[in-house]
């Protein structure tokens, strides 16, 4: 907070960003640059951390605060070459075997300046890793105004969603939850309202958007499949394939409507193996933890899941990826793992990585499998991961990764 930080450095504007990208630290000349004050209001899905007589501290919880004070700064979060920056995230992509990405925040912080960009790189030959991406919510006037449309694009880089961001992060605590955090009378954050959301859902799929919903707490959930339930009562088709995003905390009553309204999760699974022990310790307790990324449950009622890192929360890593799937092990407890019953087999985790994950991306015709017809995207690996020990599957090698037969990275 500003009290740590303002010793440090009590002329500079300073902001650090929270590992959840939901939460911001700022010291005093942030927040006095920014014009935030005691009698500054909390924004609409969002708070300012304060001290008890009201003086904001310099924590900012939600994405109106933390960009109510990096407005005033955004120069120093220009990227100055863009290609140069989009090529290094291709190649560390490549590197760990990664032939296809996709973004769940386009437009977030440069608007359409960043489709452009998407767009440009695509056609410069230059792209090695496909890109399909959703469009922020955020930015909904200026879409509409420039008439983005669901399928813009080519097999490079491709619109294949609509990003609403429903409530905050479950480690940061504000993630919105039907119970309060362990040892705490708070709930967490609604970023949007239950009726907002459903407005903006309904409105989406009948323009013909898949739409994404971000929502990490159980009541959250409940709020995103409410919305989703509205947008098939008005009209909209289960071929929009909705998703929620980290859909974190399931309890069994929520996987049983996930499966009837056939919406398709998609798990931060890092959550499980960086942060486990603190949800299980201090965040919810070891019921309300067990009930994280429960992939094994979902799979079981035969809906279609996948997993994500969520760069830069935790880092883009398949083979991670599928090793905190099928070992839920502890990084802060080593040999401990959080609710066994729900480690998957690493077939389901590759399946979830390749075909399925295409399949969320409205791509499967062109990609997640290998067969005659398709893009011929894939990895060479030093073993196979379903003959090792699962104990051993992160410490596989990619050795070669092919873009449209084309190979993109040589160990």
């Amino acid at each position: 907070n500003a009290r740590m930080l303002d010793p440090l450095t009590p002329n500079n504007p300073v902001f650090i960003f929270n590992a959840s990208l939901h939460i911001g630290y700022c010291n005093s000349a942030a927040l006095k640059v920014a014009g935030i004050t005691a009698a500054t209001p909390n924004p609409a899905g969002a708070a300012y951390g304060r001290e008890a007589d009201g003086t904001p501290n310099g924590v900012l919880q939600g994405q109106a605060t933390m960009f109510g004070v990096l407005g005033h700064n955004l120069a120093a979060m220009a990227v100055t070459d863009v290609p140069a920056a989009c090529k290094r995230v291709c190649e560390k992509a490549n590197r760990v075997g990664i032939t296809t990405f996709c973004d769940q925040a386009s437009g977030g912080f440069q608007g359409p300046g960043e489709i452009e960009a998407f767009r440009q790189f695509a056609a410069s030959g230059h792209m090695t890793t496909r890109l399909r991406y959703s469009l922020i919510q955020a930015g909904a006037n200026r879409w509409d105004e420039l008439s983005f449309a669901f399928g813009d694009g080519d097999e490079m880089a491709r619109a294949t969603g609509w990003k609403i961001v429903s409530d905050g992060s479950n480690q940061g605590r504000t993630g919105l939850q039907r119970e309060p955090y362990l040892g705490r009378d708070d709930y967490g954050i609604a970023y949007v309202e239950k009726d907002a959301l459903k407005e903006m859902v309904v409105k989406r799929a009948l323009q013909g958007w898949p739409v994404v919903v971000h929502a990490n707490g159980d009541k959250a959930i409940d709020h995103a499949l409410d919305a989703f339930e509205a947008a098939y009562a008005a009209g909209a088709t289960r071929e929009l394939r909705f998703r929620i995003e980290h859909c974190s905390i399931l309890h069994d009553e929520q996987i049983e409507r996930i499966e009837k309204l056939g919406i398709s999760p998609s798990f931060l699974i890092g959550h499980i193996h960086y942060w486990g022990k603190a949800f299980r310790d201090d965040i919810f307790g070891p019921e309300k933890a067990n009930l994280l990324g429960r992939a094994a449950s979902c799979g079981k009622k035969g809906i279609r899941w996948t997993m994500h890192s969520d760069e830069p929360v935790s880092e883009m890593d398949p083979l991670r990826l599928i090793d905190n799937a099928v070992n839920r092990s502890l990084w802060k407890e080593p040999g401990g793992a959080l609710n066994p019953a729900e480690r998957v087999s690493v077939e389901d985790a590759i399946v979830a990585l390749t075909r399925d994950a295409a399949w969320q991306c409205h791509s499967e015709q062109e990609i997640g499998t290998l067969e005659p017809g398709k893009l011929a995207d894939f990895v060479v690996l030093d073993k196979d991961p379903r003959a090792v020990p699962p104990e051993t599957i992160r410490s596989i090698r990619v050795l070669e990764t092919w873009v449209g037969g084309k190979r993109v990275y040589s160990a």
